[in-house]
């Protein structure tokens, strides 16, 4: 059993004074005082329950006991440091490479905007985008297999203790309706004016398919789908070519606007979605994390001044 007097710090000093062959240098070299070094060596015997050096005035000789802990020693400390590295990498500490899930409509203008303020703070970063619903997204994150996501967090289904929550921005819900459709009203959108019209909506999982569901059991009634798709591009493509209406988030509104017609939900249906970036609690010192978050917060900053 090894005794509790021998640590890789010890160990650390005690190479370090090989090296060095003085208490003085070997502090500098360290950040450490003389006395700590002599103190470290001193214990290190203790535990080692032999000595390693004679007194010869001032300095202390290695004896060759000391020798033969060396060659140990040095292989101890670089199998640990070797250990450390393959531990962090393992847990996606320090790696060149950022796993990061986002939803489809976040592309258009949030995503571009964190890589690059994020390739500013760290070039080397190599960004892997993985894109899903809500859900999806989620169950990455919580299996490991996503660094941190962008997601919707109105609805609190993540963990607040596991994960940390950074919101950058907050997004009302607008009607969607084919160019060529008449709105019942220029203002306001009514969902109840529409029951007779035929829908297309987003799969289950996904955020705006909750904002869904919940508008029209305001509205009292079971909208008609015509179907389900799994990305919001793909929803809004359908609506272009007169299929159906839907809702949307304004965050499509600016490449949309101009081949759909939009309407604000009346005060009855609005809702608004948060857009948050998460990521587990236990990662909050990573590197590459630190610069995401800060970038993300430069964004929400950015998003309350518009």
């Amino acid at each position: 059993m090894i005794d509790s007097e021998i640590t890789f710090r010890k160990l650390e000093i005690f190479l370090a004074y090989m090296e060095k062959q003085n208490i003085t240098r070997a502090a500098e070299q360290l950040g450490l005082s003389s006395v700590s070094v002599h103190r470290a060596l001193h214990s290190l015997e203790e535990g080692l329950r032999c000595p390693l050096f004679i007194h010869r005035g001032r300095n202390l000789l290695p004896l060759p006991a000391a020798e033969a802990l060396l060659e140990h020693a040095t292989q101890v400390i670089e199998q640990m440091e070797h250990g450390i590295l393959a531990t962090r990498r393992a847990a996606g500490f320090g790696d060149k490479r950022l796993k990061v899930g986002t939803l489809y409509s976040l592309t258009l203008e949030t995503i571009p905007r964190l890589i690059m303020g994020l390739k500013l703070r760290r070039p080397e970063l190599e960004l892997e985008l993985v894109m899903g619903s809500n859900n999806d997204l989620l169950h990455k994150l919580e299996d490991g297999q996503l660094d941190a996501i962008l997601i919707s967090t109105s609805d609190s289904s993540v963990d607040a203790q596991r994960y940390d929550q950074l919101p950058l921005f907050q997004d009302d819900i607008f009607l969607a309706a084919p160019a060529s459709a008449e709105l019942a009203s220029e203002g306001t959108a009514d969902l109840r004016d529409y029951k007779q019209k035929k829908f297309v909506s987003l799969a289950e999982g996904f955020a705006t398919y909750h904002g869904f569901q919940e508008a029209f059991q305001v509205a009292g009634f079971e909208p008609d789908i015509v179907t389900r798709v799994n990305d919001i591009f793909s929803m809004l493509s359908l609506v272009q070519a007169g299929v159906g209406y839907t809702l949307i988030p304004g965050r499509m509104k600016g490449v949309y606007e101009n081949t759909v017609k939009l309407l604000p939900l009346a005060e009855a249906y609005q809702m608004r979605q948060t857009i948050s970036l998460v990521f587990p609690h236990s990662r909050e010192h990573d590197p590459n994390l630190l610069a995401l978050a800060a970038e993300s917060r430069m964004y929400a900053l950015a998003s309350r001044k518009r």
